[in-house]
């Protein structure tokens, strides 16, 4: 099924409905929620998903998975999507993820994606439930990849954050962010930890990746990219982002 809303059809009584829909550069879907799950997989172009406890990049050939009745927006940038909306008590028997994760989509489940989309609505044959069983197997079995940027609660801390996304540094210091939050050093990386789960300098460096990530699907240098971060070269930077992400800057490029 292509171009048309969950709402239309949640009604049907299958455990997956699978969708594919085209948007256009910059379009957004403002916030929203579903009851069942959904994977939402970018065949092409580039997502940005941001709930209240944080953001997410989501990469060509990598889909998003968001819990039931998450709150969430999504900025697209020129994608067709392929998603299925998989029921409760079925996200549940394969996922035990309770908040928003970029994974990585293998070649299988990438093909059984794109097969889905044309099952019937009402689908019940033989190969059409083993189609929709196997793409659940190899749903489950994809890893979580490191693409999130988790927010803190706490409004000034937020604000904070939410600059520092807008202009990363990797070379931006805790005590210039505690003076800020009129605080001492170490209360301040205590708090930070509290707030968002991450050390100061490892949220930092995740920042710093999943803005790089932007850059490099736009077409960006790693030299330009990595001086833009504030490093001194590209060298050192495709260091850090191959040990975050376990690929070197080169593979997200679009060419």
């Amino acid at each position: 099924m292509r171009n048309t809303s969950i709402d239309d059809v949640d009604w049907i009584e299958r455990d997956v409905v699978a969708m594919g829909n085209d948007y256009a550069q910059g379009f957004v879907l403002a916030p929203h929620q579903h009851r069942r799950a959904q994977l939402l997989y970018g065949a092409t172009g580039q997502m940005h998903v941001s709930t209240q406890d944080g953001e997410w990049v989501v990469p060509p050939q990598h889909a998003v998975w968001i819990p039931p009745e998450t709150l969430h927006a999504v900025k697209f940038v020129g994608v067709t999507t392929r998603s299925l909306y998989i029921t409760p008590a079925c996200a549940a028997r394969i996922s035990d993820r309770i908040r928003c994760e970029v994974i990585s989509v293998s070649p299988l489940l990438r093909q059984l994606l794109l097969d889905a989309v044309d099952l019937p609505l009402l689908y019940g044959s033989e190969r059409e439930c083993a189609l929709i069983n196997l793409l659940l197997l190899e749903l489950g079995a994809m890893p979580a990849r490191e693409f999130d940027i988790p927010l803190p609660r706490q409004p000034a801390l937020l604000a904070l954050c939410q600059a520092f996304l807008l202009a990363p540094s990797i070379h931006d210091p805790a005590d210039r962010w505690a003076k800020m939050m009129f605080m001492s050093a170490s209360t301040f990386r205590r708090h930070f930890l509290q707030q968002t789960g991450m050390t100061f300098s490892a949220w930092r460096q995740r920042a710093c990746v999943v803005s790089a990530l932007s850059l490099l699907i736009k077409g960006k240098s790693v030299n330009e990219v990595a001086l833009s971060l504030g490093y001194d070269n590209g060298s050192s930077f495709a260091t850090m982002f191959r040990r975050v992400t376990g690929q070197p800057p080169s593979f997200y490029h679009p060419f």
